[in-house]
């Protein structure tokens, strides 16, 4: 058994394990412990299972502390950039160091959050649209922005991790568990895309759908999604640069907002529970 905590930032949750615990297998510990149906399940918690399993280094000699990032995602695999992820580990960090300024290193690349309360903001870098960045199919010579891929009509763009956006009247008039997975393993997203849907919230932001890679289904929140649908809004000429967009996943509210390139990530941080769950035997 090793000690755990849950987290979510705006509904999207995490099992956070201290990466100092010995979990030889981590991909087995993520499959097991996040399911949906038969995962880990605490208390008065209403939610079984979780959206990946933070595994999180912390090295407080520096100033600003800095804390290791490793996703591991439902499905086993490990993703590169997590927004909401971010945000829960500046959180974590935070809580142990008093720091209000958290360095956290992700396989994306270091990232910068600020803690205000229970708000969190993490710097997300800049989103790219070149289609090796994305990444598009090796033969494709040009961004991809409103093209129709398996019946959708999307724009792509790399958040730290790919995702095909798609703005549409109703998020909620769509089907999304069915016209997700054909976009999600479309030839022209050689690694896979995550594919997240928007449609304007009448004042100014917008309302979000994400169907994530490697969980395979929709998340209440998905903070490269929510940074996504601003970037291919700020391609398109929906949104203005510099202006703090709200966008509304299933979980709650988040901000964000594209300045001189670079995107911010802002909303809710919360500690649901600690407990302890027991590691699989490595096969």
């Amino acid at each position: 058994m090793i000690p755990v905590e849950k987290y979510h930032g705006t509904g999207n949750d995490f099992i956070v394990v201290d990466a100092n615990a010995s979990v030889p297998d981590r991909r087995g510990f993520a499959v097991e412990h996040c399911d949906r149906e038969t995962g880990v399940e605490y208390g008065s918690s209403e939610r079984v299972g979780a959206d990946g399993v933070l595994f999180l280094a912390l090295e407080d000699a520096f100033d600003p502390p800095r804390v290791v990032m490793t996703l591991v995602q439902p499905d086993g695999s490990t993703a590169a950039m997590c927004g909401n992820g971010a945000r829960v580990a500046a959180q974590w960090a935070a809580e142990r160091t008093g720091s209000h300024e958290v360095m956290i290193d992700t396989p994306a690349g270091t990232r910068y959050a600020v803690l205000d309360g229970d708000s969190v903001q993490v710097e997300m870098g800049p989103p790219t649209f070149t289609p090796k960045a994305v990444p598009l199919a090796p033969d494709r010579e040009g961004s991809l922005l409103e093209e129709d891929v398996e019946g959708l009509t999307v724009s792509a763009v790399n958040t730290g991790v790919p995702h095909a956006v798609a703005f549409v009247d109703d998020v909620d008039a769509v089907d999304l568990e069915s016209v997700a997975p054909p976009v999600r393993h479309a030839d022209v997203f050689p690694e896979g895309a995550n594919v997240t849907l928007a449609s304007p919230d009448g004042d100014g932001g917008f309302r979000q759908r994400t169907f994530e890679r490697g969980v395979e289904g929709e998340t209440d929140a998905c903070g490269t999604g929510a940074v996504a649908v601003v970037a291919v809004a700020r391609e398109l000429g929906k949104v203005a640069a510099g202006d703090a967009v709200t966008v509304t996943p299933p979980g709650g509210e988040l901000t964000v907002t594209l300045d001189g390139g670079v995107a911010y990530l802002r909303g809710p941080v919360a500690r649901e529970f600690e407990g302890e769950l027991p590691v699989p035997h490595t096969r």
